[in-house]
């Protein structure tokens, strides 16, 4: 289907998706895409200025290099959901599994649930944000993202520290929750992480962290 990018909002339903892969991927234009069912890998993938719902679940790479736009997921996301996003929104209102944000590039990534282990590995920017808890290794070898968690977090990954949560901070948090439709949520809640910021450069000092 020929999109319209001049900014005429068109909407768009798919039916009985069944698990498809690659399901609304690349699109390039201001439209609405609901959905209805569950998909499987890399849903939504290089998505720029669409939104994008999915009625169900979401198999692997969800919104994977996302580079604008919003992409909501009403069920649970499977592993790298938002892997090397560049921007958007991407709002999962179930629970992430593993490596949820690997490699995020400026994406705002919102879970209402938990997510696994391995979760904003290497992530350079962006923000995710978890109401629920998060798994072993969270943060691993991690840039410049800022990571917020209102559950516990079993385990931080090499280089990835509890940081102070500023008033800019609290601003953003209510800005992304507000972006994501939470409302019974406050920011203050949320604990924020981020870079230890020891490892950018090699130093045999640190051997045993790479």
């Amino acid at each position: 289907h020929a999109l319209d990018k001049s900014g005429a909002n068109e909407d768009f339903e798919v039916t009985n998706p069944r698990g498809s892969h690659a399901v609304a991927v690349g699109i390039d234009a201001p439209v609405n895409v609901t959905i209805d069912g569950s998909v499987g890998y890399y849903c939504a993938g290089m998505n720029e200025q669409a939104t994008i719902t999915v009625k169900g679940n979401a198999g692997p790479g969800v919104a994977e290099n996302m580079m604008s736009g919003k992409v909501v997921i009403k069920g649970d996301a499977s592993q790298y959901a938002g892997a090397t996003a560049h921007g958007g929104l991407l709002v999962i209102e179930g629970n992430a599994s593993s490596r949820c944000g690997i490699s995020m590039k400026g994406v705002d990534i919102v879970v209402k649930g938990n997510i696994g282990h391995m979760s904003a590995f290497m992530a350079q920017s962006g923000n995710l944000v978890v109401l629920g808890d998060a798994g072993d290794a969270l943060g691993d070898s991690l840039y410049e993202a800022r990571l917020f968690v209102r559950g516990t977090v079993k385990s931080l990954g090499a280089d990835c520290e509890k940081k102070e949560m500023r008033a800019e901070h609290i601003d953003l948090l209510t800005k992304l929750l507000a972006d994501a439709g939470i409302t019974d949520v406050k920011p203050e809640e949320f604990t924020r992480y981020g870079s230890a910021r020891t490892l950018y450069n090699f130093s045999v000092d640190n051997f045993d962290a790479y």
